[in-house]
């Protein structure tokens, strides 16, 4: 019997949460990784980049992959070569003392991160298309909430100094279990969706998905600055305390993932343009009030709005690249890579500016690139060939 669309939704919701979850065992476990293999910060750095090395590498071809085979065993490659990549990092570093072993697993990772990310954002545009209406940026709200619980999770295992090797074999191994268990209510495949007549195109080539990449890019820096720069930048612009910097990130992330659960309804009353011009109006003023407004309540509102606004651009990019379902795989493909690019260049081009002009004002940047965000928007109406016919044939909607 095939999925129902119920299920598959929640399946679709599960990989988000999931990808997330093993995004945070990582992560709560840097400085453990830091300590054991002796590396300075400039030195993490560069190991860390390989995650980015491998991401790189794995988001251009996945929507090649998805075309010859399904969503559903992207995901499963993914998940595979993820979970094997943490693994690997984390006996490479705390049983054989390599740096070269633990950036072989981190390029693993990166990898595999890569690919589940395309695939599960092809799957959730399929889902979201046949309900008929917008739910990607619920799914989206779905990984941070997993990000969350594994950090929580992360937290307890570095407090109680449980061992890395067996907190992330144990983590990563569950995640995946679950993944390969819950794929199976993806959408049946209809390998003829995926093709076009005529000779094959580079969806690179296509203005209307270079113009999508282009607004989740400048969204995607909204984002990324904040998750980088922000506590920092309270701490250093208004000599905040510690913890005072990092309840700004925290709101910032309340206000995103409250933007991501409840913006659907804004998006299917009001339509994409109109909330995504509202969505850059208010980056671009949350920025500025936060950079500028010194008092604190004004500061919190300039956070709140911020964050409100940065919700929302990276999962209507996803949904707006898959519009026609025919060519989804290879779209999504090139605006996620267009996007990431943002998370992998920002933050350092942003901590350059901050030593010049000071942490803070180098938010700015944020601001000035709504500008063209706004222009972009114009992209993401839905396509005319964007079809909301029923397939009973791919999917038991009962």
């Amino acid at each position: 019997m095939s999925p129902t669309l119920p299920a598959s939704k929640r399946s679709v919701a599960a990989v988000f949460a999931l990808n997330g979850v093993l995004m945070a065992s990582l992560i709560s476990r840097i400085p453990d990784l830091r300590e054991r293999l002796d590396l300075d910060n400039g030195a993490l750095g560069l190991l860390l980049l390989a995650i980015a090395a491998g991401s790189v590498l794995a988001l251009p071809t996945a929507g090649r992959l998805i075309a010859r085979t399904s969503a559903a065993d992207v995901v499963r490659a993914g998940a595979l070569v993820g979970a094997t990549g943490l693994i690997t990092c984390s006996l490479g570093a705390f049983v054989a003392g390599s740096v070269a072993i633990a950036a072989v697993g981190l390029f693993l990772f990166g990898v595999g991160s890569g690919l589940w990310d395309v695939a599960m954002n092809v799957e959730g545009a399929e889902v979201e298309r046949l309900l008929a209406r917008t739910i990607m940026p619920r799914f989206h709200a779905g990984w941070s909430f997993g990000n969350i619980g594994g950090a929580a999770v992360g937290i307890v295992m570095a407090a109680t100094g449980a061992p890395v090797v067996a907190h992330i074999t144990v983590v990563s191994l569950l995640a995946l279990a679950t993944v390969l268990l819950v794929v199976r209510d993806f959408l049946p495949v209809a390998p003829e969706e995926h093709h076009e007549d005529g000779p094959p195109r580079s969806a690179w080539t296509e203005p209307r998905t270079l113009a999508i990449g282009l607004m989740v890019l400048t969204f995607a820096i909204a984002e990324g600055s904040a998750n980088d720069w922000l506590s920092l930048a309270l701490i250093d612009g208004y000599d905040a305390r510690h913890w005072v910097g990092v309840s700004g990130y925290a709101l910032f992330v309340t206000a995103m993932s409250i933007g991501r659960l409840f913006g659907p309804i804004a998006l299917d009353r009001l339509g994409r343009r109109v909330v995504l011009w509202g969505s850059a109006a208010a980056v671009a003023a949350g920025t500025l009030v936060t950079v500028l407004g010194e008092w604190t309540p004004l500061v919190a509102l300039g956070i709140l709005l911020w964050g409100l606004g940065a919700a929302l651009g990276f999962p209507v990019g996803m949904s707006a690249a898959a519009d026609d379902p025919r060519r989804s795989a290879a779209r999504v493909s090139v605006v996620s890579t267009i996007g990431y690019a943002a998370f992998l260049t920002g933050p350092p081009l942003l901590g350059a500016l901050g030593d010049r002009v000071g942490t803070l004002d180098a938010l700015l940047v944020v601001t000035v690139l709504m500008a063209p965000a706004a222009v972009a928007v114009l992209a993401a109406a839905p396509s005319s060939r964007r079809s909301r016919r029923s397939r009973p044939s791919r999917v038991d909607v009962s």
